[in-house]
């Protein structure tokens, strides 16, 4: 800390990280990001929220206090090992949305030279304007108070789920769960209503019913858009529910059916387009899969 000022780094600053690193930031803490190998849109973001910009991740290692690391699931093993091959010694605090398994391994393969780890779930939208998210933390007690003291009186409020590593992700993961794949489900059945020209007798049924996500056809577009990160996200969860005796299968195709819309990312589009979109990818798929149980043509006639 310099005079007493804590040091937060965050990688990597998505729509997300950077807003809640502005948190921290509007809280005292100086907050810095590296730009390397980071996108235009991200350089933006960063900019947006006054982020403090250092050349190398090397140097941001060496100047923070804490480190948060806020990236897609499917990366947040390799960036705790890069964070750790750099011999960082402060708080690594891992929010990412993870199984608790994968936790725990990151939390063995920082601790060699980090203070402590402690786990951290966001649930929520991203703290702007009046929106409020909450930051859900196990571990350690005196790691955790740091983290509560980062946060402190801002629009993230925290909360302490017990001292184990894994008990953050788990509740993360069980929310998305439900949370994510309810929305797919929604879309689909949206989508098939569509197709026969029902889909306005399907939204007076769901009308008739509280707070059901097949009134809201606006999030058919959000989903599609999102699927990039949803799809690696439910994957986690499904590996929980895996590791906890429970079926995963669900959770697996719906993260297959998100993953037919991976080319959406961060557009903006009608729930029409979206759905347009799947059939087609799904149309895409079944020609691959015609083609590929085709039998080759030996010259001979096949009786």
């Amino acid at each position: 800390m310099t005079g007493g000022q804590v040091v937060l780094g965050v990688l990597h600053p998505g729509s997300m990280g950077a807003a809640v690193a502005a948190c921290a930031q509007a809280g005292g803490a100086r907050v810095l990001w590296c730009p390397q190998r980071r996108s235009e849109a991200t350089v933006a973001r960063a900019e947006k929220f006054g982020l403090t910009a250092v050349p190398t991740l090397t140097e941001l290692v060496a100047q923070a206090d804490v480190v948060l690391s806020l990236c897609p699931p499917a990366a947040a093993e390799d960036v705790a090992r890069e964070v750790a091959g750099l011999g960082f010694t402060g708080l690594y605090v891992e929010a990412n949305a993870i199984s608790p398994q994968q936790a725990a391994r990151i939390a063995q393969l920082v601790s060699g030279t980090a203070r402590g780890v402690v786990d951290g779930a966001v649930v929520g939208s991203p703290p702007v304007g009046a929106k409020r998210p909450r930051l859900y933390l196990s571990g350690p007690v005196e790691e955790i108070g740091l983290v509560e003291h980062l946060f402190s009186g801002s629009a993230v409020s925290t909360h302490v789920l017990g001292e184990e590593v894994g008990q953050a992700s788990a509740l993360k993961v069980a929310y998305t769960a439900y949370q994510k794949a309810s929305r797919v489900l929604a879309a689909l059945s949206y989508g098939l209503a569509r197709e026969h020209s029902v889909d306005q007798a399907l939204l007076d049924i769901a009308g008739q019913r509280t707070g059901s996500y097949l009134t809201e056809t606006d999030y058919v577009a959000k989903t599609a858009a999102r699927a990039w990160r949803w799809g690696p996200e439910l994957e986690e969860a499904a590996d929980t529910m895996a590791a906890a005796g429970l079926p995963d299968e669900v959770l697996r195709a719906v993260a297959s059916t998100l993953s037919r819309w991976d080319d959406s990312k961060d557009t903006e589009m009608t729930a029409d387009q979206a759905l347009d979109q799947l059939i087609r990818a799904e149309a895409r798929l079944s020609s691959r899969h015609a083609d590929a149980e085709r039998p080759e043509d030996s010259g001979r006639r096949i009786s």
